[in-house]
C-alpha cells in the first residue's frame, strides 16, 4: 500500500515588499525611475584595470555601501554577491513592514545565485598560489557556496523558517521565487523573502564569459550594448546586484493590514535536455514552462497582458524566446507586450529573475510598461511588440516573467492585480 498522503488546501500567496541593489540603483524608488525612463546602467568597468580584456563593459552596483545594511564583522565574512542578497533582503522588509518576531519559523529564505562567491574564490585562489596552503582563509567555503545569500539574510533577519538556495543558472532568481511560492502556498510558511543576488563582474567572470563568446564587445558604446530583439546585438551585457521579494500568504497580510503589490499566481518549469550553454531553439521547452505556469494559475493565454522576457540580447536566445512567446501564448502573442529589463541593467544572471519580477511588480502598480531600449533595427526573426525604446502607458492585471538558464534550465511565474 502507498503511503497516505497529506492533503492541504492551497493558500493564496501575494507580494507585499520588495528590495532591490541594481545597476541603476539601490532601493525600488531609484530602480523604476530609471526603468521607465529607459537608462541604461552599462559602462566602462570601474572595477578593476580592463587593459587587455576582449570586454570592457558591464552594468556595475555603483554607490553601495554594506554597512549601512550589515554590520562591519559580518560584511568581513560575505563575498559581495551575499552582500547584495542581505542588503535586498533588509530593504524588502523595511518595504514590507513583516512582523518576524510574532514567529520566526513561520517565514524564511530562499535566494538564488548563478555563480555564488566569485570574488572571494579568484582571491583565495590567488592566495593559495602566492603563498601556499596554510594561508587560505578559513571563511573561503563559507564565503563562496552560493546558499550564503540565503544563510546570511537568515541569520541577520532572525528568518528560522524554511531556508533554501536556487543555483540553475540564469534561472536561480526565478526558481527561488517559484520555489519559495510553492512553499506557502502548500502552508509550510507564511512568508518567504525570495530572490537573487549575483556578483560575478570581475577578472575571473568577464575571461570566462568572453571565451564562450556570450557577452558583448560594443566597448566603444556601452549604454548601446545590450539590444534585446535587436538585429545587431552581439551577446549579452554582463549585470550584477540582488532582488528580493516578501511573499506572504494572502490572509495574514490582509490581517496585518499589509500593502499587496500583486498575487503570485502561477510557476511552471521545463528542461531542454540539449545543450550546455545553447537553448532548444525551437522554443518548445521553454513553451512548456510558459504554460504550466499558466496552468498553474488558473490563467488562459489570451488574459496575458504582459511578458517580461528573458531578453538577454544573444543570437540564439531573443529568436528562441519570440518562439516560444508564440508557442505557449498562440494568436494572442502578437497582442501582448513584452520587453526586456535587460536593456538597462545588463544580464545580472542568477538575480535577474528576481530584478526582472520586482520590475514587472512596480510597472504594474505604476500603470507602465518599461521599455526595451536600443531595439533599432528590430530583428525579422523578433517580430512581436517588444515596446521600443519608451515606456508605454498600460493596465497590466496579468503579467509574466520568464527566466532561461544554461543547461536548459526554464522557468516563468505568473503575476496578477490583487482583486482581494
Amino acid at each position: 500500500m502507498g503511503v497516505p498522503r497529506k492533503v492541504v488546501e492551497l493558500k493564496r500567496v501575494v507580494i507585499t515588499g520588495i528590495g532591490i541593489v541594481s545597476p541603476l540603483g539601490i532601493g525600488k524608488g531609484p530602480f523604476l525611475e530609471a526603468l521607465l525612463a529607459g537608462r541604461s546602467g552599462v559602462r566602462r568597468i570601474e572595477r578593476f584595470d580592463t587593459t587587455g580584456f576582449p570586454v570592457e563593459i558591464a552594468a556595475e552596483v555603483r554607490d553601495f555601501d554594506p554597512l549601512v545594511f550589515i554590520d562591519k564583522k559580518w560584511t568581513k565574512r560575505m563575498d559581495r554577491y551575499a552582500q547584495y542578497g542581505a542588503a535586498a533582503a533588509t530593504l524588502a522588509l523595511d518595504d514590507s513592514g513583516y512582523p518576524i518576531a510574532e514567529d520566526p519559523y513561520a517565514v524564511g529564505a530562499l535566494i538564488g545565485s548563478g555563480v555564488g562567491g566569485l570574488d572571494t574564490f579568484m582571491e583565495q585562489t590567488g592566495v593559495l598560489l602566492e603563498k601556499g596552503p596554510t594561508r587560505v582563509s578559513p571563511f573561503f567555503i563559507p564565503m563562496m557556496i552560493p546558499n550564503m545569500a540565503s544563510a546570511c539574510s537568515s541569520i541577520l533577519l532572525g528568518l528560522k523558517g524554511p531556508v533554501n538556495a536556487t543555483c540553475t543558472a540564469c534561472a536561480a532568481g526565478t526558481n527561488a521565487l517559484g520555489d519559495a511560492f510553492s512553499i506557502i502556498r502548500r502552508g509550510d510558511a507564511t512568508a518567504m523573502f525570495a530572490g537573487g543576488a549575483e556578483a560575478a563582474v570581475n577578472q575571473v567572470g568577464m575571461s570566462a564569459f568572453a571565451a564562450l563568446r556570450a557577452i558583448s564587445s560594443r566597448n566603444d558604446e556601452p549604454e548601446r550594448a545590450s539590444r534585446p530583439f535587436d538585429a545587431e546585438r552581439d551577446g549579452f551585457v554582463m549585470g550584477e546586484g540582488g532582488g528580493v521579494l516578501v511573499l506572504e500568504e494572502a490572509e495574514h497580510a490582509l490581517r496585518r493590514g499589509a500593502h499587496i503589490y500583486a498575487e503570485f499566481a502561477g510557476y511552471g518549469m521545463s528542461g531542454d535536455a540539449s545543450h550546455l550553454t545553447e537553448p532548444d531553439e525551437t522554443g518548445e521547452p521553454a513553451a512548456m514552462a510558459m504554460t504550466r505556469a499558466l496552468v498553474d494559475a488558473g490563467i488562459d493565454p489570451a488574459e496575458v497582458d504582459y511578458v517580461n522576457a528573458h531578453g538577454t540580447s544573444t543570437p540564439l536566445g531573443d529568436v528562441m524566446e519570440t518562439r516560444a512567446i508564440k508557442r505557449s501564448l498562440g494568436v494572442h502573442a502578437g497582442e501582448v507586450m513584452i520587453s526586456s529589463n535587460k536593456s538597462m541593467f545588463g544580464h545580472c544572471l542568477g538575480a535577474a529573475g528576481a530584478l526582472e519580477a520586482a520590475a514587472t511588480v512596480l510597472c504594474m502598480e505604476a500603470g507602465k510598461v518599461a521599455p526595451t531600449i536600443n531595439l533599432e533595427h528590430p530583428d525579422p526573426e523578433c517580430d512581436l511588440d517588444y515596446v521600443p525604446n519608451v515606456a508605454r502607458e498600460a493596465e497590466i492585471d496579468v503579467a509574466m516573467s520568464n527566466s532561461f538558464g544554461f543547461g536548459g534550465h526554464n522557468a516563468a511565474i505568473v503575476l496578477r492585480g490583487w482583486h482581494g
